[in-house]
C-alpha cells in the first residue's frame, strides 16, 4: 500500500504538471499575448510563460510582461497558478516522503 501512495503523490501531481504544462503551452501559444509595455521587456515565449504561472517560486519574466484580452485564456492563466501552488506542495511531500523513507 506504501508504494501506491508513493507512485500517487510523487508521480500523479509530476504528471498533473506536465500535462497542465503542456496545456498552457498550446493555449498561450495559439493566441496573441499583449505586452504589458510595449516594445520592451522579452519575447513572447508560451512555454515559458506557462512555467511562470506554474512555478510558484522565482520568476521568469514573462508573467509581468504579458497579458491577455481573452478572458477565459485569462482565466485559465489563474487556474495554472492555483494549480502550480497546489500541485507543487504535492510534488515537493512526495519526495520528502520517498527521502525520509531511505534514510
Amino acid at each position: 500500500m506504501g508504494g501506491l501512495l508513493d507512485v500517487a503523490v510523487g508521480y500523479g501531481p509530476a504528471l498533473s504538471l506536465l500535462a497542465l504544462t503542456l496545456l498552457g503551452a498550446l493555449s498561450f501559444g495559439a493566441r496573441s499575448a499583449n505586452p504589458v509595455q510595449l516594445d520592451e521587456g522579452a519575447k513572447s515565449q508560451p512555454l515559458v510563460y506557462t512555467l511562470d504561472l506554474l512555478l510558484p517560486v522565482g520568476g521568469l519574466g514573462q508573467r509581468t510582461a504579458w497579458w491577455w484580452s481573452n478572458d477565459s485564456i485569462q482565466g485559465l492563466a489563474y487556474l495554472l497558478i492555483a494549480s502550480g501552488w497546489v500541485l507543487t506542495t504535492a510534488v515537493i511531500a512526495g519526495v520528502t516522503r520517498t527521502l525520509q523513507k531511505k534514510n
